[in-house]
């Protein structure tokens, strides 16, 4: 279909440790609580304010799931790339549909990079093609230095 786009961009803290599962067909799937946050000063108070929202993220590549389970545990900061999915399962207890919104992490239209990690062994870790950057390193982020000089 054309002119549309699902595209999710995040950055957050692993809430808790990446929980690893198999599936029927034998491959491992990764499964993230990923936590982003905002904060601000309150107008009335001054008071600092924050405010967290939670994501679950799936990741179906079975090499990055790998990765994953070596490298990133509960308060690892993470970029992801990925598209919004919803999907619907049967709530045996209650007998009604349940419906998950969730983030997956399949195929090339995804990236996957670690910011912080204890040994920084692994930097980034990527879906698509090796050399595209998903975020600007210190190379290639624009600088903040303002010549005195005008050019024009």
């Amino acid at each position: 279909m054309a002119g549309s786009l699902n595209k999710v961009l995040l950055i957050g803290r692993l809430g808790n440790d990446p929980e690893i599962k198999q599936m029927v067909n034998g491959k491992n799937v990764a499964r993230l609580s990923l936590a982003t946050s905002n904060t601000w000063k309150d107008k009335n108070t001054g008071e600092k304010k924050e405010k967290t929202e939670w994501h679950r993220v799936v990741i179906f590549n079975e090499g990055l799931v790998n990765i994953i389970q070596q490298y990133v545990k509960k308060g690892t900061q993470v970029y992801i790339e990925g598209q919004l999915t919803t999907r619907k399962w049967k709530d045996e207890k209650a007998g009604i549909d349940r419906y998950s919104t969730e983030v997956v992490l399949q195929g090339f239209n995804s990236s996957f990079k670690i910011l912080s990690s204890k040994s920084n062994q692994v930097d980034k870790i990527q879906n698509d093609t090796p050399d595209k950057s998903s975020l600007p390193n210190d190379e290639n982020a624009p600088s903040n230095d303002l010549d005195d000089e005008i050019p024009f």
